[in-house]
């Protein structure tokens, strides 16, 4: 991108603009900022845009390399360039009539097969024909994971409660913390438990030692190798290192070095998912993410939703400056997706290098947050109203509620509603003077009270509306973040699909954890040493 395109953009972001006066002007403003892809509505009007500031986005996009960028990612070219490898997590919800293939590989036989094998487990398990080392049906499966093998099918899980058809109870153990693992196995059989261990490298710590501790939770009740094996099943890249850990090839299901972790909810990872939903629903989830895939690759881009999203993020980040966004779902059965959000952007874009290797000069991913609302209101959204920090927000609300309480539903919408136009409107002094006035209070009490009402509006913010938040709404909600990072990327010329940064801090735990479990000694910073010999006392 040509630094000239970089220095125009923060010239724009000094032009000051009022989104009170810029609806005023434009009567059309909210239908013009507005767009419907695969049934997700977009309404874009309430943000620190006009057509100047828009033309210039749009031509950010255009003079980048996103379309060629966009069709390796699609045609499976090896775009993560540090780790030679394809990014491809669009190939397991496309069609199998797509007929994809990769270093003479068959792609689509292959995923269709990781499907079938899917499909009938989860079948055999739905139908209660699946028993244990006792010939118990089996009523539990323990989830083990970390990252994106935990966070995608945990929030999918949480986000389609409502579509559950399955018999079984689904938990999940991610967190090395043993209270995690402890409180998993509470009032579970292990004779009529199944155990999936998710790991690509079937390596990480984590994973690996809640995997072990469970192991040893059925060795301690009298399960021999023989009833392990049956109750044991993996999905993983290392066939090897789940075969010595005890799992049966028949029961590990294929992973692929061209999906990264992350993206990976459309893989066997979405196996507790495709247990909840059945294998028809779950289908519907591929379908809907292949519906965004679609769009994201047909539409212009300036009528491309991903594309759109991204444009504004990297204007409130590079323009002006803001270094958090707020993912506010309103939905209860959303609430673990400003979780997955945050995962999916800040260890995909929180890079301080581009492709080539030279130093970042500009900020990349914001700091992702939220929750769901209301419970928002009534914590964090004191901040986003009266204080300083510009903190641009995603509301998200389905229309059609999952459960029969319309009352509660027009109440939920109408809080998201109201949130958006009050970040955008706010409250003047001379409005925040004449409500203290009718409420019967003085002049001098609303001299006094007055400016501690005033909001100074002008806080942007996207809604999106979703017809109902059903398995192809997911896919295609969390397809849509999924471009919008990718966008980002290539904007910024960052590798989008590794995530380097994170080693450091797991090579430097080793020597720690050694000294600890009396193993060996280590020197430390002075702080570490303190810290070692205070957990040590």
């Amino acid at each position: 991108m040509p630094s000239a395109v970089w220095r125009d953009l923060a010239q724009l972001a000094k032009q000051p603009l009022n989104l009170r006066q810029e609806f005023a002007a434009d009567p059309e403003r909210a239908t013009r900022y507005a767009l419907n892809a695969c049934g997700i509505e977009l309404d874009y009007s309430k943000n620190l845009i006009n057509d100047a500031i828009w033309q210039h986005l749009l031509g950010m996009a255009q003079q980048s390399e996103l379309t060629s960028k966009r069709a390796q990612m699609f045609a499976g070219d090896k775009i993560n360039s540090s780790e030679q490898r394809s990014v491809w997590h669009t190939a397991l919800r496309a069609p199998l009539s797509a007929n994809l293939t990769l270093d003479d590989a068959d792609i689509s036989a292959e995923i269709s097969a990781c499907h079938a094998q899917m499909f009938a487990l989860v079948e055999q398990l739905n139908s209660l024909q699946y028993s244990g080392y006792t010939g118990e049906p089996i009523t539990d499966l323990i989830w083990i994971g970390i990252g994106g093998s935990l966070l995608g099918p945990q929030m999918a899980v949480e986000a389609l409660t409502p579509y559950n058809i399955s018999p079984l109870q689904i938990h999940f153990a991610g967190n090395i913390d043993g209270a995690v693992v402890s409180d998993v196995v509470k009032g579970l059989d292990p004779a009529t438990t199944l155990v999936f261990v998710a790991s690509k490298s079937f390596g990480t710590e984590e994973t690996k030692q809640n995997a072990l501790a469970i192991r040893q939770w059925f060795t301690d009740n009298g399960a021999d190798q023989a009833a392990i094996a049956r109750h044991f099943w993996a999905t993983s890249s290392n066939i090897k290192a789940a075969a010595e850990f005890g799992i049966e090839s028949d029961h590990i299901l294929p992973m692929w070095d061209w999906v990264g972790g992350r993206y990976s909810l459309w893989s066997a990872i979405g196996l507790p998912l495709c247990l909840m939903l059945g294998t028809v629903q779950f289908n519907q989830l591929l379908a809907g993410a292949h519906a965004m895939d679609q769009h994201f690759q047909q539409a212009p881009l300036a009528e491309n939703m991903p594309v759109i999203l991204a444009l504004l993020g990297v204007w409130y980040i590079n323009g002006l400056g803001c270094q958090t966004q707020a993912l506010l779902p309103y939905s209860h059965y959303l609430r673990l997706l400003p979780s997955y959000v945050q995962q999916l952007d800040m260890e995909s874009n929180g890079k301080g290098v581009d492709i080539a290797g030279d130093t970042l000069t500009a900020a990349t991913a914001p700091v992702i947050w939220g929750d769901a609302g209301t419970n928002g209101q009534h914590a964090y959204h004191q901040l986003l109203h009266q204080s300083a920090l510009a903190v641009p927000a995603d509301f998200i609300l389905p229309v059609k509620p999952a459960h029969d309480l319309q009352d509660h539903h027009h109440r939920l919408a109408a809080h998201c509603f109201a949130q958006t136009q009050a970040l955008m409107q706010g409250k003047t002094l001379d409005e925040a003077t004449n409500e203290v006035l009718a409420a019967g209070g003085t002049a001098a009490q609303a001299a006094e009270l007055a400016p501690h009402k005033v909001s100074p509006g002008n806080k942007p913010s996207n809604t999106l509306l979703l017809p109902e938040l059903s398995p192809f709404y997911l896919g295609a909600l969390l397809a849509l973040y999924e471009h919008k990072v990718f966008v980002q990327g290539v904007l910024w010329n960052i590798n989008s699909f590794d995530q380097w940064g994170v080693e450091l801090g797991k090579q430097l735990s080793t020597p720690i954890y050694q000294v600890l479990s009396g193993q060996k000694t280590h020197p430390f910073d002075a702080s570490t040493e303190r810290l070692i010999k205070l957990f040590q006392q």
